[in-house]
């Protein structure tokens, strides 16, 4: 009974976080001095933990019903949240001035970029609104583990994955073309986990340099 009420108490603080996102926060990664955008937030699964510890989380997506959702969560959480933090917007198109953000979250959109155009004007916009020193985490698709060798490309960039979803995949080319354009720097080795014969799921942890 303890166990069951211990787990039901996790859930309610952590909400479905993305766990390599809850890595990164038990390293103390982020703090609540920091302004944080999840950057494609959906109903705000990475916002839950932040809003019950009280730290400045900010999310965009481009679905209104789940930034309404978001702001409710954001609104039983906190009463007095200001629920405008979080905006209906396309990743590509935010509404925040440039430098606005110490760090910009990224997990499990940009592999639903159509096509490398896509994806290098979603990069470039989280790349404005992170200031000189800011903190991008970044989880998507890689083509690491083989995956890209047993996924047709559609084109573009875009690959049938085994699993049978159509992603864009990051390559080692593409990394280095971003780390090169945006100044970036690892603040730990990146890692792809293979999920065998499906699909690899990258972690990149990054420091925008100044």
């Amino acid at each position: 009974m303890h166990l069951k009420m211990d787990i039901n108490r996790l859930n309610s603080l952590l909400g479905n976080i993305d766990i390599y996102l809850l890595d990164q926060i038990l390293k103390g990664r982020f703090s609540k001095e920091m302004k944080i955008l999840d950057a494609g937030c959906g109903e705000g699964r990475n916002c839950i933990y932040f809003l019950h510890q009280g730290f400045q989380i900010f999310g965009v997506d481009a679905n209104p019903i789940a930034i309404q959702m978001a702001r409710t969560y954001a609104q039983t959480i906190q009463p007095s949240y200001d629920t405008l933090r979080f905006q209906k917007s396309l990743v590509e198109d935010m509404p925040f001035h440039k430098g606005a953000f110490d760090a910009v979250i990224s997990s499990a959109v940009l592999h639903f970029a159509q096509n490398k155009s896509q994806f290098d004007r979603m990069m470039a916009e989280m790349m404005r609104v992170l200031k000189p020193g800011g903190v991008f985490f970044l989880r998507m698709t890689t083509s690491m583990g083989g995956i890209k060798e047993q996924s047709p490309e559609l084109g573009d960039g875009v690959f049938l994955l085994p699993d049978g979803s159509e992603r864009f995949l990051l390559t080692p080319e593409l990394e280095h073309e971003l780390m090169q354009t945006y100044r970036l720097k690892y603040l730990e080795p990146p890692k792809s986990v293979l999920v065998h014969g499906l699909r690899a799921m990258g972690v990149f942890v990054w420091e925008k340099s100044h």
